[in-house]
């Protein structure tokens, strides 16, 4: 049987969606999901999401790694998934949906997606890193020089070392430039550095809050990932922070169909 897809992509963060509102695809089919993940014999993504029903919400954003399994929060995700919803022609002035880690609000202006995130109350500081959960965990590391990082294997170093087993964590390397901050990301499920990572960027900001001291009240921080620019606005109530926003595009790529 052949069912329809649609490729998007977040800042070069890129996904399979499938609008599942129907049930034809069953979540539980997780080497599909890896085998159209795959560059050279699938689709090719960072990850496969299905716009799915939800009791109470607009739709509920079920998401799964290139690796098969199931993920948490994936923020780039949920900017595409707007995206979608609106060109599917779910059209809403606000959104509120359901992901794995709870409910979301999100709103579009043009083509730039804002997306609610989850509110941080608990951040680890280290001598040389942050530790955080954005909706997915995060280790923070700022670095003076994140071009001659080794992203994949120093990030596999970190996300399977013994203090964060079994599930692992994803790694990002920050380093200010010119006023803003660079970031490059080894992401959990992947397995590899990705283009952009939303919960990343995120996590980076708020650690940045916090290295800069910055003080209490609203803020904006500007991130220049290796797939393009994001900005991350947020309340910061001394190390807590509220009202959190991942701002940047949800992109069509293309679409098409392929069997399941």
């Amino acid at each position: 049987m052949l069912v329809k897809f649609w490729k998007y992509q977040g800042t070069g963060n890129d996904f399979i969606i499938f609008d599942n509102r129907s049930g034809v695809i069953d979540r539980a089919n997780t080497q599909w999901f890896k085998q159209i993940c795959d560059r050279r014999f699938g689709i090719g993504a960072d990850g496969v999401m299905m716009l799915e029903t939800a009791a109470g919400f607009d739709f509920e954003m079920v998401y799964y790694n290139s690796d098969g399994n199931p993920s948490t929060m994936c923020g780039n995700g949920g900017r595409c998934m707007i995206a979608f919803a609106a060109q599917l022609g779910l059209i809403r002035e606000q959104y509120h949906f359901l992901a794995v880690d709870g409910p979301h609000d999100a709103y579009m202006r043009g083509d730039i997606v804002h997306l609610r995130m989850q509110d941080v109350q608990e951040i680890e500081q280290h001598p040389d890193h942050f530790i955080l959960n954005t909706g997915s965990p995060h280790y923070v590391k700022f670095t003076d020089d994140i071009l001659s990082v080794d992203v994949k294997n120093q990030g596999a170093a970190i996300r399977y070392s013994e203090a964060f087993m079994p599930s692992g964590i994803n790694v990002n390397f920050l380093e200010w430039h010119d006023g803003a901050l660079q970031i490059r990301t080894y992401e959990r499920g992947v397995e590899d550095e990705t283009l952009s990572c939303g919960t990343g960027v995120t996590a980076a900001a708020l650690a940045a809050a916090i290295r800069q001291n910055l003080p209490e009240g609203v803020h904006t921080q500007t991130l220049h990932t290796m797939g393009g620019k994001l900005q991350v606005q947020f309340t910061r109530t001394g190390d807590a922070f509220t009202d959190i926003w991942l701002i940047g595009p949800g992109t069509f790529v293309f679409e098409g169909e392929i069997g399941v």
